[in-house]
């Protein structure tokens, strides 16, 4: 029997009816992979407006077709480019600027 997570109420767990899968429907059943080829095997995490600030800018298209071409998380991508690239080109501290 499953343990129900705390963070649902005692009526809507007992509420819901799952009756157990007969080997027939088993049978029947495909990893999601399969049924969408098309769509990435991981899943990104949540998106928290929290971690991002959104903005709207405007790159070569070279440079996006650079990125898109590297996957469905080329947005990802391009954020660890700029990361590396910060740390390898620190910004000169305060006094000397």
């Amino acid at each position: 029997m499953k343990r129900k997570p705390q963070n649902i109420n005692v009526a809507d767990w007992e509420a819901v009816e799952s009756p157990p899968l007969s080997g027939e429907l088993l049978s029947r059943m495909r990893p999601v992979r399969e049924i969408h080829s098309d769509r990435p095997n991981r899943v990104a995490r949540p998106f928290h407006i929290d971690d991002k600030v959104l903005i709207s800018i405007g790159f070569a298209p070279e440079v996006l077709d650079y990125f898109k071409a590297t996957g469905p998380d080329w947005q990802s991508h391009m954020e660890t480019a700029l990361r590396e690239w910060i740390t390898t080109h620190p910004l000169p501290s305060r006094e000397t600027r």
